[in-house]
C-alpha cells in the first residue's frame, strides 16, 4: 500500500491534503482496489473506472454531511477505501464481511442502500427536498451510470427534479464513449466556463434584459443550446430543467475539481456529463472490461486464467445452449434480456440469430411488455431475467401478461440465495409473488438435465411459465440433447420410505434425498409449485404420517404454503413442517456456508425433521453434522 493512502483514514484526511498530491493518492487507490479484488474476487472493471471521480467528490464536498448516492454501487470500492472501511476489504462479500455494495448500517458515508440500477437521482431528490425543508444546507449527488440512465426510473426522478428547483447534483458516468484529446482539451475549458458563476451570472441577466424585447429573447435562447449543442451533447437535459454541464474528463483531477468547485456553488439542479473508462489504469480490464467486471481470484501480474478442468455446466450455460437449441428449431422464438446478455447465458444466441435478440437495456418494465407485445402476433418471446430483477416488473407481470394469459416463458436465473452480492439480489420471493397470479405456472427444475426439459415444456404452452434455476452448477446431471418435455403440472417419487414424506421444489431435491437416506422417509421431486402436483400430494398424505416441503425461496406463501392450501381445501389433516428461507434477509457469504445456516443444507433439513417429528423417523444411523 501506498505512503499517503496509509495516511486516509476517513475524506477529512484527504481533504487536508494539497491538490498536487491528489494524483499520487489516485495511483496508490487504483493498485489497492486492483490487489483486493484480485485476492477477494468482485467488481472492478467498474472500479478501476471511479478512482479519480471518488477522490474528487470527496476532495469537494463534505461527506458525511454532504450526500452521495452511489447508483447500483458496484463502483464503490475507492469510496469504501477512502472512508475508513481500507482495512476491512479483505472481508470483503464474505459473511461477516464488508458488503460489495453500499448500505447504510456499515457507514454512514454510505447515504443510501442500493444495488439495483436506476434508483440514485429519486433517493438524493428525496434527499434534497428533506434538506429544502429542514432548512438544512447541504448538497445532495447522484452518480449514475450510462447503463442505469437507460431506465424510466432515472427519467422519472429526472422530470420530477427539473421543476422542483431543488440543490441536486446528477453525475453522469458515462463510461460507454471515449473523448479524443482535443475535443477533451476543449472541453475542459467549456465545462469550467460552462459550470462557473460569471456564466450562469450572464444568462440570468441577459434573461432579464432580453425579455423587454420577446423575439431577441428567443433567438438568444436558439443561439445559446446551438452554441452548447455544437461542443456538448444535445439539449436533453436542460429540457428536464437541469443546466448541463459537460462532457469532462472523468480521469482529469485538473478537470474534476475545479468544475466540481464551480458546481457546487450554482443553486437549482446541475447535472454534469464525466466520461470515464471501464477498467482504467489495469491494461488488461481496460482490453475486456466484461470479463473483468466481476472476476474471481486471480493474479493481476498474469490475469484471468482458464481452468484446468472444464468445470460443471451453470445453469445459465444450460439455458443458453437450449434457447439456441429451440430458436434453431422454431423460428418464432424472440430471447429478451434487460441488459444482462452474459450474466444470464444469452452470448451464443446472440451471435446466432441477431435478429431475434433484444437486449432492451436496464428496463424490465418495457422488457415484459414488450414481450406480451410480440406474444400478441405469434410470436414466442422468452425473457431471461434474474428473480430479483422481475420484481421491477411485477404490474407489467400481472397487467400484460397474465391477464391476457399471453404465452411468455421467463427463465428466471438466480433463484434463491445468490451468495456474495447479498441480499439485494438473492431470488427469495418469486414463488411467493408469481404463485398468487392466476394464469402464471412456476416450474422448479431439481437439476440441470430437468432444467432443459422443464425450458421446454414451459415453451409449449399457451400461457405464462416461469422456470426458476439458481446461480451457478447444480448436482452435475448430464444434460441430454434433442427438446424432450416434461409431463405439465406432475412430480415424481424418488425415494420410497416409511413416516415422513419429503416434498422438495427445485435444487435441495438433492440434500433432501441425503437426509431421507439416513431417516428413511420417502421424497418426491415435486417439479412444479403451480400448479401443484395435487394427485401426488393426496396420495403421499394418505400414505405417511407427516410431510415435509423444502424449497430454496419465502417460506411465507411459497410452495410450501401452496402445499398447506391443497390439504385445507381437500379436508386433509396432517402435520406439515415448512423448510425454506426465513422472514429474513439472508446476508452476503459462500453460498453453502448461508444454506446451511438457513438449515437447507442435507444436515440442516435431517435435523429439523428429526427435532419436529423424531419419534417418527429412523434412529440407526447417526446423525449428519449441523454445520453452523
Amino acid at each position: 500500500m501506498g505512503m499517503l493512502l496509509e495516511t486516509i483514514n476517513d475524506p477529512a484526511d484527504l481533504r487536508r491534503l494539497p491538490r498536487t498530491q491528489l494524483a499520487p493518492v489516485a495511483e496508490e487507490l487504483r493498485a489497492y482496489v486492483l490487489e483486493s479484488v484480485a485476492r477477494t474476487g468482485g467488481h472492478l472493471s467498474s472500479n478501476l473506472g471511479t478512482v479519480e471521480l471518488t477522490i474528487a467528490l470527496h476532495y469537494v464536498f463534505n461527506t458525511p454531511h454532504d450526500r452521495i448516492v452511489w447508483d447500483v454501487g458496484h463502483q464503490t470500492y475507492p469510496h469504501k477505501i477512502l472512508t475508513g472501511r481500507r482495512e476491512r476489504m479483505a472481508s470483503l462479500r464474505q459473511l461477516g464481511g464488508l458488503a460489495g455494495f453500499p448500505q447504510r448500517a456499515e457507514s454512514e458515508y454510505d447515504a443510501f442502500g442500493t444495488a439495483h440500477s436506476s434508483t440514485s437521482i429519486s433517493a438524493a431528490l428525496g434527499m434534497a427536498v428533506a434538506a429544502k425543508q429542514k432548512g438544512e444546507q447541504r448538497h445532495c449527488i447522484a452518480v449514475i451510470g450510462d447503463g442505469a440512465m437507460s431506465a424510466g426510473m432515472a427519467f422519472e426522478a429526472l422530470n420530477n427534479a427539473g421543476v422542483l428547483e431543488t440543490d441536486i447534483l446528477v453525475i453522469l458516468n458515462d463510461n460507454d464513449m471515449s473523448i479524443s484529446p482535443p475535443v477533451g482539451a476543449l472541453n475542459r475549458y467549456l465545462a469550467q466556463l460552462m459550470s462557473g458563476r460569471f456564466y450562469a451570472a450572464t444568462k440570468e441577466l441577459g434573461k432579464n434584459v432580453l425579455k423587454v424585447a420577446p423575439p431577441l429573447f428567443e433567438l438568444a435562447k436558439r443561439f445559446e443550446e446551438h452554441a452548447k449543442g455544437m461542443v456538448v451533447p444535445a439539449t436533453l437535459f436542460e429540457k428536464f430543467g437541469f443546466n448541463y454541464v459537460g462532457p469532462i474528463d472523468g480521469h482529469d483531477l485538473d478537470s474534476l475539481i475545479p468544475t466540481l468547485q464551480n458546481v457546487k456553488q450554482l443553486k437549482g439542479p446541475q447535472f454534469l456529463h464525466v466520461v470515464t473508462k471501464k477498467g482504467q489504469g489495469y491494461k488488461l480490464a481496460e482490453a475486456d472490461p466484461v470479463a473483468y467486471h466481476g472476476p474471481g481470484k486471480f493474479d493481476p501480474a498474469v490475469g484471468l486464467v482458464k481452468p484446468a478442468t472444464q468445470p460443471k455446466p451453470t445453469f445459465t450455460q444450460v439455458f443458453g445452449q437450449w434457447l439456441c437449441d429451440m430458436a434453431a428449431q422454431d423460428h418464432r422464438l424472440v430471447g429478451i434480456t434487460p441488459a444482462m446478455r452474459e450474466g444470464s447465458g444469452m452470448l451464443e444466441f446472440h451471435q446466432r440469430f441477431p435478429d431475434r435478440y433484444h437486449d432492451v437495456g436496464i428496463a424490465e418494465q418495457h422488457a415484459v411488455t414488450f414481450a406480451a407485445g410480440l406474444a400478441c402476433e405469434g410470436m414466442k418471446p422468452v425473457v431471461a431475467i434474474y428473480s430479483t430483477f422481475l420484481q421491477r416488473a411485477y404490474d407489467q407481470l400481472i397487467h400484460d401478461v397474465a391477464l391476457q394469459k399471453l404465452p411468455v416463458v421467463f427463465a428466471l436465473d438466480r433463484a434463491g440465495l445468490v451468495g456474495a452480492d447479498g441480499p439485494t439480489h438473492a431470488g427469495a420471493y418469486d414463488i411467493p409473488y408469481l404463485r398468487c397470479v392466476p394464469n402464471v405456472s412456476i416450474a422448479c427444475p431439481a437439476d440441470e438435465n430437468e432444467c432443459r426439459k422443464l425450458l421446454t415444456t414451459a415453451y409449449q404452452q399457451d400461457h405464462p411459465v416461469a422456470v426458476r434455476y439458481p446461480r451457478g452448477a447444480g448436482a452435475g446431471v448430464a444434460v441430454e440433447p434433442g427438446l424432450q418435455s416434461l409431463p405439465f403440472g406432475r412430480g415424481e417419487v424418488r425415494r420410497q420410505g416409511r413416516s415422513v414424506a419429503v416434498l422438495a421444489f427445485g435444487t435441495l431435491l438433492y440434500p433432501a434425498l441425503q437426509a431421507a437416506e439416513r431417516l428413511d422417509a420417502s421424497v418426491a421431486n415435486m417439479r412444479w409449485a403451480k400448479p401443484l402436483d395435487k394427485e401426488l400430494l393426496l396420495q403421499l398424505a394418505a400414505s405417511h404420517d407427516a410431510l415435509v416441503t423444502v424449497e430454496e425461496g419465502a417460506i411465507m406463501g411459497g410452495a410450501g404454503s401452496a402445499v398447506l392450501e391443497a390439504l385445507q381445501a381437500a379436508g386433509v389433516v396432517k402435520p406439515v413442517l415448512q423448510l425454506g428461507l426465513r422472514d429474513e434477509y439472508a446476508p452476503h457469504g459462500d453460498p453453502a456456508r448461508l444454506l446451511s445456516l438457513q438449515g437447507l443444507d442435507a444436515a440442516g433439513i435431517e435435523a429439523s425433521i428429526r427435532a419436529r417429528f423424531g419419534e417418527l423417523v429412523a434412529h440407526a444411523a447417526p446423525s449428519l453434522k449441523v454445520v453452523g
